[in-house]
């Protein structure tokens, strides 16, 4: 009885919504705000109506103006609502924006944050509290929201959508160009797709998810951005295994922190994701042997310095003492020990050559 009365009070919200939208908005913006109110409706158990939704990208093909107002609307929907469904259907719809939506909708979308003044993508404070299930539900808008602002964040740092099927032909052409990347380029890169993925990992634990079509759509959503994520990450760490040796030492130890962040997700990333993909298990094996290839290109850089230093030492010692240059003529013995090189020696010496 009670979600009976709970699901009519939402019906009245929506069709007052509409009547203060048809009541308040310039004829120019009234379909837009119409477009937003059918696709983030209080209805507490279904995602966007995809017909509602694909009405609402078609506006972003218009004019730049209106895919502004669009935005700002939608925006304007997620900062007024008090509803956990509702809250969670604008950040749904901003997130198929993000993923399918129009170039211009997605350009507002990854300004809009961005652009000075309030940040709408900030729910850290939302709370509904009209049933225990809500309460429950707001913790999902409060990482929702914070996720969808990691993901932004993540691609303005790529230059591109992570998870956008729109910008297929502009990422296969960064693709193409990673080979020209600075190696502090790469593991930027990397340490911000790490990050997403951190995100991904602090979704919250809820039984709720099975039943609730809203939670499934979201969490269907974050598993496809997931593999984009898997795919770009590995993408420069290969590119990266192939400049091990060219590394500095400070470009050595952020790739290794980046390594050991993203190694830390994985019994999480385990947990979330049960059916295994063979790409991200490829991921979890380029992990390993990069760790140990840092380790191991340390080592013999090390190693190599310290005999490189130990030469130049000798050399210094040999000069301040003049009796012990040999002269033209002098009868010298060398033991067999003092140039017994061992393999390892020679496996430095090798290293240092390389290098230089």
């Amino acid at each position: 009885m009670g979600k009976v009365i709970r699901d009519l009070i939402g019906v009245i919200k929506d069709k007052a919504s509409a009547s203060k939208a048809a009541i308040l908005s310039k004829p120019n913006t009234l379909s837009i705000r119409l477009s937003v109110l059918r696709a983030t409706t209080h209805s507490p158990s279904t995602p966007p109506d995809e017909k509602h939704l694909a009405a609402l990208l078609a506006l972003g093909y218009s004019s730049r103006a209106t895919a502004s107002a669009l935005i700002e609307s939608l925006m304007d929907r997620l900062r007024r609502t008090g509803t956990a469904a509702v809250a969670l259907k604008c950040l749904l719809t901003v997130h198929h924006v993000i993923r399918r939506g129009p170039f211009i909708l997605q350009d507002q979308i990854s300004v809009f944050p961005a652009a000075g003044g309030r940040n709408y993508l900030n729910l850290s404070g939302f709370r509904d509290g009209a049933t225990p299930a809500t309460w429950v539900l707001s913790a999902w808008v409060r990482w929702y929201a914070r996720y969808l602002e990691t993901l932004l964040s993540t691609s303005r740092v790529l230059g591109f959508f992570v998870c956008s099927t729109s910008s297929t032909s502009e990422k296969d052409n960064r693709d193409d160009r990673l080979s020209s990347y600075l190696n502090l380029d790469l593991i930027r890169d990397v340490h911000s797709l790490v990050a997403l993925i951190e995100e991904t990992c602090d979704v919250p634990d809820s039984l709720l998810v099975e039943g609730n079509k809203i939670l499934y759509e979201v969490t269907g959503l974050v598993g496809g951005d997931h593999l984009s994520a898997v795919n770009e990450i590995l993408l420069r760490l290969d590119e990266l295994s192939q400049r091990l040796s060219c590394l500095s030492f400070n470009e050595s130890v952020e790739l290794t922190r980046g390594l050991k962040r993203l190694e830390d997700c994985r019994e999480r990333v385990e947990v979330l994701f049960s059916v295994k993909k063979p790409l991200v298990e490829g991921l979890w094996g380029l992990v390993g042997e990069l760790k140990n290839g840092v380790g191991m290109v340390n080592v013999c850089g090390e190693r190599g310095k310290l005999v490189s230093e130990g030469k130049r030492e000798q050399g210094s010692e040999s000069a301040r003492f003049g009796d012990r240059v040999v002269e033209r003529g002098d009868s010298v013995r060398f033991s067999s020990a003092r140039f017994g090189f061992n393999k390892l020696s020679l496996m430095v010496f090798d290293s240092v050559e390389r290098t230089a």
